[in-house]
């Protein structure tokens, strides 16, 4: 269930609109003005790595049997 994004071209306004059905047909209005013009905006995304020890990646070679160097990584949270 997406919820999608959108603009008021009439007044500006930003506003959320939750997909139920993707198949369905869905009205979509303004809730500040009723307006039906409107654009789908991309959202914005953000993440932050939390800090403290061990938040490193750590990479480790070693032989392997094939003769080649292996590469080892260690991605912190993974494996804990």
């Amino acid at each position: 269930m997406p919820i999608f994004e959108f603009r008021c071209l009439k007044c500006g306004n930003l506003f959320e609109k939750l997909f139920l059905n993707r198949d369905g047909e869905v009205q979509i209005e303004c809730p500040a003005c009723h307006a039906d013009s409107f654009e789908r905006i991309i959202s914005k995304t953000s993440y932050k790595m939390a800090p403290g020890n061990g938040s490193q990646t750590k990479v480790t070679r070693k032989s392997c049997s094939s003769g080649n160097d292996c590469v080892t990584l260690e991605i912190p949270g993974h494996g804990d």
